[in-house]
């Protein structure tokens, strides 16, 4: 999905189990440059294609790991899950190793409460957080069809028609709120694990609940999957006889007391310029 969308830039995608040895293989191939140590430098034709910035997903609990920031994503729905460490639960760590973040965002905040983001804020900052907090949401860009990725669809495709959503992430009902906002004739849903990869048997469950839902409203169905789990088998819907969309949504920061996007881009520049700072005096 990352590779698709940034298709065209500069960025380069590198996956795998260990993210900061691929970081590292990635930065050998390409070569990098200190392009936010506090100070501007010059970028010359070899330096266009080498590196100047590292983001890890899930790099909080590398401990020795070399960072600039930490930016902790906080899930509204379920902020602490059960508060129990893996395997029992979700957390990884103490709720006061989110004293070590630079940022926090608070994702999913359009779909709570104002007290409960109250509450979550206060969890954090109890916890020993001095850094500033954000709020995010997903909001619905364009759809497409499976077998044309490139396609920009308008999401009113989908009014007058009945939705099957389905989804294998770990917030379906963060999926079903931004499809409720589009507004179809009807939903309905099939929700699988997270990471799953649908089989053979998941598909005939898809086709016959396709079935059952012509047979009872008689109109147009069609299947609206994720982009996620598109991207985890782009032709795993194929088999399917029905029209098949994905639907594709981009982070947004909400501005909500004055901390919009501008404002998170301002403080990440400020973290990492300060970390330069520091970093260039702790070397001379």
């Amino acid at each position: 999905m990352l590779s698709r969308r940034l298709s065209g830039t500069s960025a380069k995608i590198g996956v795998g189990a260990n993210r900061a040895d691929v970081a590292i293989s990635i930065l050998t191939k390409y070569g990098y440059h200190h392009a936010f140590r506090g100070h501007k430098i010059k970028i010359g034709p070899s330096a266009q294609n080498k590196i100047g910035v590292a983001i890890l997903d899930d790099g909080m609990q590398h401990r020795s790991l070399l960072r600039d920031v930490d930016i902790v994503m906080v899930n509204a729905l379920t902020p602490w899950g059960n508060t129990h460490f893996i395997p029992r639960g979700p957390m990884r760590e103490p709720l006061t190793a989110i004293g070590r973040a630079d940022i926090v965002v608070i994702h999913h905040a359009n779909m709570v409460s104002e007290e409960q983001l109250k509450t979550i804020v206060s969890t954090v900052q109890d916890s020993g957080a001095t850094c500033p907090v954000f709020f995010s949401k997903l909001v619905p860009s364009h759809i497409f069809e499976v077998n044309q990725p490139l396609q920009r669809l308008p999401l009113d495709v989908l009014h007058g028609v009945i939705v099957l959503c389905v989804s294998a992430i770990g917030c379906p009902d963060a999926f079903i709120h931004s499809v409720k906002q589009i507004g179809p004739l009807k939903i309905d849903r099939l929700d699988f694990s997270d990471h799953h990869f649908f089989s053979a048997h998941d598909l005939q469950l898809m086709q016959d609940t396709l079935r059952k839902l012509v047979d009872q409203h008689k109109n147009e169905v069609a299947v609206l999957v994720t982009e996620k789990d598109y991207d985890r088998d782009p032709g795993a819907f194929r088999t399917l006889n029905v029209k098949v969309w994905v639907l594709s949504s981009c982070l947004q920061i909400i501005p909500l007391k004055e901390q919009g996007d501008t404002e998170f881009m301002r403080k990440v520049m400020e973290i990492i310029a300060a970390n330069g700072r520091a970093k260039l005096q702790g070397e001379s």
